[in-house]
């Protein structure tokens, strides 16, 4: 006993605050790297690849959704084979893999072809070994953010425990996001204008030195690091549920005996199945137990067979799915890069010798995002709790709705300002000069993207919220798993609506409106029907509301079982 104490007393402790800044800085700097190549990226794209304005915007949601949709891929592997730590490390690796690529393509002139003057008619194509490489830069990055971004702050709170730290868990989620807008600010500023500034060989050069720096962090921790080994993954639980419902789609459901519903020995709960999506119960019926039960009551084929409370977990995925499909259109409206190559043309000078990049206008939309959340937190939730009797103030509900009416806001202000813009290149006789600078402050885009970090902090904020209150207490990581795959739906979304918007308006030999001349093509206009897709979401989203009832904790498509330990509610009773 004497030498296990001593043995126990030699053993390093891991984890602890003392892993934070290894894990916040591994987080920070891959974020500060990848969000500082993405701003500018468009540009990239049209100067060295030749690409229309319309192709790279394309190609960049593409990659962006590519990337969140990865995410999910990365969560799952992470929980249920590789585990936190590795996956962390593996994306690491990968994303510095793929920033190296693309450094290399503004270091070797033979990886991307001859940027196009204005007096060339006809432009050197870029070669099929010189999109191989780019893509396959973007395909690396891409896995790397699948792997980092769902699991590094699950990570971190790994090395504070759960319940007995929630305290220091509390104070750690506050500092990563803080982090976490800061480098966004730092990427979208700083990096930004060392690219305009120095040239993209530098460019791209400082994000792999901060993303060497980020693996380098990561792996200095690693010796004291709480490593959770993986286990089973909710995604695979649900994935099984709706294989089993597939297979069994043919079984006959029982009328009233329970005894025929597979319940999990390691469930807390003995559940009832719910009676909306009855179909779905097929999957936890069990037809023959010798055949489907292991002697110690387990499924003997967890594809084939599944608990009560995986069918009612998928169940109560599908009810949200409604509500989750009405955020596409914000996110749309938020992945657009024209306005980059608006503010290239205009006069971006707040001093006589200093001028913001283009690239950088987003700031302004981060900065009204945190202006919003902290004044909505501090001020209007106090003011609004005293009249409508909810401590959080307004519910998630209404602001949903205050965002989607932003964001059409923030679409009309940008075809107006658009069509300003235009007219006056036309009258300077900048026609056919799409560099040309118009006589025009682009101070006047700011208003623009700070209506869209109101509409992102509203909406964003009271959507996850929204899933929080209807999923059960299981599926809670959902809700943000949730919300990523949504920016994945919208980005594939934005692909579809530039090559569609593209094709359609130069049919017969007209100027596209996302010409690469965007004084000759109709950008306005493009935001204008941006405009009437989210007004038309708007009602898409009021109908969507009247399927749930908050006043009495239902809805149509939700079932509040008898038993009080299987409560869905859509949204919390306050």
């Amino acid at each position: 006993m004497e030498r296990e104490a001593e043995l126990a007393e030699e053993k390093p402790r891991k984890g602890g605050l003392r892993t934070m800044p290894f894990i916040i800085l591994n987080e920070s700097f891959e974020r500060i790297a990848s969000y500082g190549l993405l701003m500018n990226m468009i540009i990239y794209l049209m100067t060295y690849y030749n690409m229309t304005a319309a192709t790279g915007a394309s190609i960049l949601a593409l990659w962006a959704a590519l990337s969140n949709g990865l995410a999910i891929v990365g969560a799952i592997v992470a929980d249920s084979y590789l585990g936190r730590f590795r996956a962390v490390a593996f994306g690491s690796i990968s994303t510095l893999i793929g920033m190296i690529i693309l450094w290399l393509t503004a270091m070797i002139p033979q990886l991307k072809s001859l940027p196009c003057s204005h007096f060339q008619h006809v432009c050197n194509g870029t070669t099929a070994i010189q999109l191989a490489v780019l893509f396959s830069s973007f395909v690396f990055m891409s896995i790397g953010t699948g792997f980092v971004r769902p699991c590094s702050i699950i990570f971190g709170a790994d090395q504070l425990g759960k319940k007995e730290n929630q305290r220091l868990l509390d104070s750690y989620f506050n500092w990563y996001y803080a982090s976490t807008g800061i480098s966004t600010i730092l990427a979208v500023t700083i990096i930004v204008y060392i690219q305009d500034r120095y040239g993209w060989k530098v460019g791209f050069g400082i994000p792999v030195i901060l993303m060497f720096l980020s693996v380098s962090m990561l792996q200095i921790g690693s010796p004291i690091y709480i490593k959770v080994k993986a286990k089973e993954s909710l995604f695979i639980g649900l994935l099984q549920a709706v294989v089993t419902v597939f297979r069994k789609r043919n079984t006959r459901l029982p009328l009233t005996d329970c005894d025929d519903y597979y319940h999990s020995p390691l469930e807390s709960e003995i559940l009832t199945p719910s009676n909306d999506f009855r179909c779905l119960n097929r999957a936890c019926v069990i037809e023959d137990p010798q055949r489907d039960l292991n002697p110690d009551g387990s499924a003997s084929n967890p594809w084939g067979l599944c608990s009560v409370e995986q069918v009612e977990s998928l169940k109560a995925l599908i009810r949200v799915l409604p509500m989750w499909s009405t955020g596409f259109m914000i996110f749309v409206a938020i992945s657009q890069f024209s306005s980059v190559i608006q503010a290239k043309t205009m006069d971006r000078h707040i001093f006589p010798h200093f001028e913001i990049p283009a690239a950088s206008f987003s700031v302004f939309m981060i900065i009204a995002l945190t202006i919003w959340i902290t004044f909505y937190d501090r001020v209007l939730v106090p003011l609004l709790s005293r009249y409508t009797g909810q401590p959080r103030g307004l519910s998630p509900v209404i602001r949903m709705g205050i965002g989607l009416i932003v964001t059409c806001m923030s679409m009309a202000l940008s075809a107006i300002t658009e069509s300003i813009r235009r007219q006056r290149a036309i009258e300077e006789g900048h026609e056919d000069d799409p560099s040309a600078l118009v006589n025009m402050s682009a101070m006047w885009l700011v208003p623009q993207y700070a209506l869209l970090g109101v509409a992102e902090a509203a909406h964003a904020v009271g959507q996850i919220e929204f899933f929080y209150s209807l999923l059960p207490k299981s599926m809670s990581s959902m809700a943000s798993a949730m919300y990523t795959v949504g920016t994945a739906v919208s980005s594939l979304v934005v692909s579809i609506l530039v090559s569609g918007v593209d094709w359609l308006s130069s049919t017969g030999g007209k100027t596209s409106w996302l010409s690469s001349n965007i004084n000759r093509g109709h950008l306005d206009y493009y935001f204008w029907l941006l405009t009437f897709l989210s007004l038309l979401n708007f009602f898409y989203f009021l109908v969507i509301c009247r399927l749930y009832e908050p006043n009495d904790g239902s809805s149509r498509l939700s079932h509040e079982a008898e038993e009080p330990q299987c409560d869905y509610r859509i949204l919390p009773e306050s």
